[in-house]
């Protein structure tokens, strides 16, 4: 079998994220639908992540085996002349036969938008959170320091998850500002459910006084989701990039 690595983007505000499920549209859905059009054969495609409802990708991946030899070039051609407007290929390549676009995965980064500004700007709707209020982006730094490192993020989790192990490490994270635009990055060696949208409203919360400054840690030795801040909304939180070990042993 042949193993191919498929790197796209995606706009995610009409899809219930990527993993395919019942009685909704999803990313993987609409790569499978365009890939049996053009192949004939609905072949199994492994994502990279499993984004959330709402949530966009400049960079997602997904692999798939296929018993024959792919023209790459003619391939991501063809599958981004079926597949709708809002996903794109960016680029396909053969990988090593054990590649797992998931597993394999090391680091990720997420892109959190915030459109800072008393007016809202049309051309982020569905793409940035859209704050009017002051952000004092130095001070949110200083405290976003307290996040790097290995952690227990129970606290910033989505109660309802039953993901056993919540011990994730953060690489890098920081706020960046141009002009009304605000992008919070951050890198971690793996994310749980909500985790950058919750690690976004406690910042939030901090910034507006909700939460004081200083509490980061006090909230992460808690383990506790009640003492974390709000549910930022999926529609500025971005896939940014996907590092895979050994580059996924490229052929």
């Amino acid at each position: 079998m042949k193993n191919y690595l498929f790197e796209i983007m995606y706009d995610g505000s009409a899809y219930h994220g990527w993993q395919v499920q019942e009685n909704a549209v999803t990313v993987q859905q609409k790569i499978q639908d365009s890939i049996e059009r053009i192949f004939g054969v609905r072949y199994a495609v492994t994502g990279c992540s499993r984004t959330d409802s709402g949530v966009h990708a400049n960079m997602f991946c997904f692999n798939m085996r296929t018993p024959d030899a792919l023209d790459c070039a003619k391939t991501v051609r063809s599958l981004n002349a079926v597949l709708p407007q809002d996903i794109s290929v960016l680029s396909c390549r053969e990988v090593s036969e054990d590649f797992h676009a998931r597993y394999d995965c090391v680091s990720k980064q997420y892109v959190y938008l915030i459109w800072n500004s008393e007016s809202r700007n049309p051309f982020y709707v569905n793409r940035a959170l859209h704050y009017p209020y002051s952000l004092d982006i130095d001070m949110l730094n200083i405290q976003a320091r307290d996040f790097l490192g290995t952690h227990d993020f129970s606290a910033f989790c989505a109660s309802n998850s039953s993901v056993e192990d919540k011990t994730r490490t953060v690489m890098s994270i920081g706020f960046e500002k141009s002009g009304n635009l605000v992008k919070l990055c951050i890198e971690a060696d793996g994310f749980l459910y909500n985790m950058v949208r919750i690690i976004t409203g406690t910042l939030l919360d901090i910034n507006s006084g909700k939460i004081q400054r200083g509490k980061i840690p006090e909230i992460l030795e808690s383990g506790n989701r009640i003492f974390a801040g709000k549910t930022v909304p999926a529609c500025g939180l971005y896939l940014n990039k996907v590092n895979h070990k050994n580059n996924g042993g490229k052929v």
